[in-house]
């Protein structure tokens, strides 16, 4: 059985002849904001400029403005002609605060309308620059961080803003830049033991003749830098991500550990180490800070004079720094050149491999390890020839119970 269509359900009548974005509030932002703020204030104080005009008129006047007074002394009325025309009087007056109030009401309203109105295009142009950085910002990716807001202007706070991301950009852009040479670096770095390897085979499966003792070795030579540049980056990586658990150490400690560990080294190589210093107490972790240590105690002794070489480490304590110096004897270094003792896969002069020389990671982990903890590590020449090397880490507080 065919069901009756009922009535249908008419649409409003608004929204048929109103456009349907119209519809919908604005969203909430700043803009909108400032503009219900300026709206607001300017409301509220006309609404308590006008309580306050019809507060001294009424006092002034005796004159209410829902229930008239009438006479304020009827004794003082001499006759009921003079009290005929003073209630006329006092009607006429309240008709004419009422109508003036009226009006006024009605100027506020429209008054503050215009005031939105004129919120709305100040707060829009006020805003402007803001909009500007924020189209910039999204447009600035990874292959154009070069690019800056520079957003031109008196110094007030959207100046600084568009400074502050400026100096973030040049940040981020130094980083990335490092990054991408550290990348292409190890890429390097790790390509030459694995091309040395391939050339080994290569040479072995053409000369059969060859011996394989002499073929071990060299590939156990090559495998083993691959090994300890591949645990370098990983432990470059380590220390940049501040992995570590924090714990207070006497950093004189680590570095008689390390000088017992590399002792056999620099006898090899016929350099005397000497240690001096004081107890010095700071917070970190005892793994990278021995690692901090011995590496720079190991550039000591490899970059040093081939005979009677010398290296002097040193311990001190201050009031809010603990400080590590490690000086060595060596050839004559420039400024331009220690300056860059620093960066990754670094090796002074040259980029040649002799027995000890490393991966060129040493300096630049002892780097890592101490921005990790929040110190400083400078690289000066020294006067007589040779580096100097300081370490500058926070000092630990006092512990409960000590």
């Amino acid at each position: 059985m065919a069901r009756a269509p009922g009535p249908r359900m008419q649409r409003p009548l608004l929204a048929g002849i109103t456009p349907r974005r119209w519809l919908h509030l604005p969203s909430r932002t700043v803009r909108l904001r400032l503009t219900l703020l300026y709206g607001g204030l300017f409301f509220i104080s006309g609404l308590v400029l006008l309580v306050i005009t019809y507060v001294i008129f009424r006092h002034a006047s005796h004159v209410d403005l829902i229930v008239p007074n009438g006479p304020a002394h009827p004794a003082a009325v001499p006759d009921a002609t003079t009290a005929l025309r003073y209630n006329e009087l006092v009607r006429r007056s309240t008709d004419a605060l009422h109508h003036g109030l009226l009006r006024s009401v009605i100027v506020l309203a429209i008054m503050t309308l215009v005031s939105i109105a004129l919120g709305w295009l100040i707060a829009g142009r006020v805003l402007r620059p803001l909009r500007t950085m924020t189209a910039t910002t999204r447009h600035i990716s990874e292959r154009n961080l070069n690019e800056r807001l520079a957003l031109a202007g008196p110094r007030d706070e959207l100046k600084d803003l568009a400074d502050t991301i400026d100096g973030l950009l040049a940040r981020l852009e130094a980083h990335v830049s490092e990054q991408q040479r550290f990348a292409a670096n190890a890429s390097h770095e790790l390509r030459t033991p694995l091309a040395i390897t391939q050339t080994l085979l290569d040479v072995a499966r053409h000369d059969p003749a060859r011996a394989n003792n002499q073929l071990i070795d060299r590939l156990q030579a090559v495998n083993t830098r691959a090994i300890d540049l591949t645990e370098a980056l990983l432990l470059l990586s380590r220390a940049d991500q501040r992995a570590f658990t924090p714990e207070h150490l006497d950093l004189s400690l680590i570095v008689e550990d390390a000088t017992e560990t590399l002792l056999p080294l620099a006898e090899k190589a016929g350099v005397t180490i000497q240690t001096t210093g004081d107890v010095a107490h700071t917070v970190g972790s005892p793994t990278l800070l021995h690692q901090l240590t011995t590496n720079l105690l190991h550039n000591a002794i490899v970059h040093n004079r081939p005979d009677s070489g010398t290296v002097w480490i040193t311990t001190s304590a201050h009031p809010a720094s603990v400080e590590l110096i490690v000086e060595s004897t060596g050839e004559q270094l420039t400024p331009q050149l220690v300056s860059s003792l620093g960066k990754p896969f670094q090796r002074g002069s040259e980029r040649i491999h002799t027995d000890h020389a490393g991966a060129g990671l040493g300096l630049a982990i002892a780097k890592s390890i101490t921005q990790a903890h929040g110190g400083t590590l400078s690289l000066a020449p020294r006067a007589d020839g040779g580096l100097r090397a300081t370490v500058q880490l926070p000092a630990a507080l006092p512990q409960a119970g000590r």
